[in-house]
């Protein structure tokens, strides 16, 4: 007789009862996706994963701690068989056939009555991919598929044109720290479903290469500003883009809130009553040491971190930072934007307490192909910078915590 393929159907469990046997492995993994359908679930096992027995405590399940009995099926709309014992595997499949439960069996995909499929979510579709019979199923294979198919619909290349979300107004949008993988997945769906984006010098160039023709790009460090100051042109540019009605994608590197200007921008989107959406970026400033191998805290040697700009001097009148304060923390300390400025920022710290061997490394580049990393110490880290010819952008790193790890990408 031949092969049938599945027959494919979204369950709605909320309020329903499902039964689930066995608290192990399979169970930890399948039963987040049943609490999040809503269903009144039962587990009957002896014992549970420390996972599974969390979801217990959390009143999210009941739990029967004993093995499986005949009629633990009763009124059940859907169970999960998933124990240890081949014997009670077996009787509880034939009770589910009996009762005409739809049965998932974890052992053996043949006996059962329903398949789960390898599932993903994006955006409110759910992809399911199941294969055409069970002798055949290979889950690498189709969590595979169903990896590329959620990837693809997340990153907008795989929705078609006419069906893209597109949402008039403005988002501000976090690229990270320059590597285009390390954009959020919520970021580059945003990317893929703008009309204009307008970018900064540090966004994640590669990703605007992916942009379909039709996406308007503007490099926000060329936009005329005549008798604006730059900031203000790239708002009224960003209020002007949108009250057009398009869907516009400000993308800044980094997070649009570490020194990004990123609240002076909503602040006029806001006046301007244009809708805007914030993005969060992984910042450069824990991401960039990160890649060069640099826990910014480590056990037993920092317990706290200090992210600091240093585009302005110590000495500068418009300088904001406490530098004599900084000074006597006893953990890291992260500057940004401060390379042109490093000497006069190591010469402030050692001056108000820092050792002078305090080991520094400045990471260039950091999370791109052109990434390097050199080490200096605060003694040394002003002749260092202009004999390595250490250039922005770049992410330096203060403190014991630049020797507790292996060098990695220079």
């Amino acid at each position: 007789m031949a092969e049938h393929p599945a027959y494919p159907v979204g369950l709605r469990l909320t309020g329903r009862k499902v039964v689930v046997l066995g608290g192990g492995q399979v169970a930890q993994r399948r039963l987040p996706a049943l609490i999040a359908a809503g269903a009144d679930i039962t587990l009957v096992s002896p014992a549970a994963t420390p996972s599974v027995e969390a979801m217990a405590d959390a009143g999210e399940i009941t739990w029967a701690r004993r093995p499986y009995q005949d009629g633990d099926l009763g009124e059940a709309w859907y169970a999960l068989i998933a124990t240890s014992d081949p014997a009670a595997n077996t009787a509880a499949s034939a009770e589910a056939e009996r009762h005409r439960v739809w049965c998932v069996r974890s052992d053996d995909a043949d006996q059962a009555t329903a398949w789960t499929p390898a599932t993903g979510h994006s955006e409110g579709v759910t992809v399911a991919v199941l294969t055409t019979d069970a002798r055949g199923r290979d889950p690498r294979h189709t969590a595979a598929i169903r990896d590329a198919v959620v990837e693809g619909l997340r990153d907008g290349t795989l929705v078609a044109p006419h069906h893209r979300t597109r949402t008039p107004g403005v988002a501000l949008v976090g690229g990270g720290p320059g590597d285009p993988d390390l954009i959020t997945v919520r970021g580059r769906r945003l990317l893929a479903a703008a009309d204009v984006v307008i970018a900064d010098r540090l966004g994640p160039r590669d990703l605007l290469a992916e942009l379909p023709p039709h996406v308007e790009v503007i490099d926000a460090a060329k936009i005329p500003y005549g008798r604006y100051m730059a900031q203000e042109a790239i708002n009224n540019a960003l209020i002007e883009h949108a009250k057009q009605g398009k869907s516009v994608v400000r993308l800044k590197g980094g997070d649009p809130y570490v020194f990004g200007r990123g609240m002076e921008e909503v602040q006029a989107l806001a006046e301007a009553g244009i809708p805007c959406t914030v993005v969060p970026g992984i910042s450069s400033s824990i991401s960039v040491p990160s890649a060069a191998g640099i826990p910014v805290t480590h056990r037993g040697v920092a317990h706290e971190f200090t992210v600091v700009s240093g585009h302005v001097a110590p000495d500068d009148e418009r300088s904001l930072a406490d530098w004599p304060s900084l000074a006597k923390l006893t953990g890291t300390l992260v500057v940004l934007m401060g390379v042109d400025k490093i000497g006069k920022i190591a010469e402030t710290l050692v001056a108000h307490g820092k050792s002078p061997d305090t080991p520094v490394a400045l990471v260039q580049e950091g999370t791109t192909a052109a990434q390097r990393r050199v080490d200096a110490t605060l003694a040394t880290v002003a002749e260092v910078v202009r004999t390595e010819e250490v250039k922005p952008p770049a992410v330096i790193v203060i403190g014991e915590v630049v020797t507790v790890g292996p060098r990695t990408a220079s």
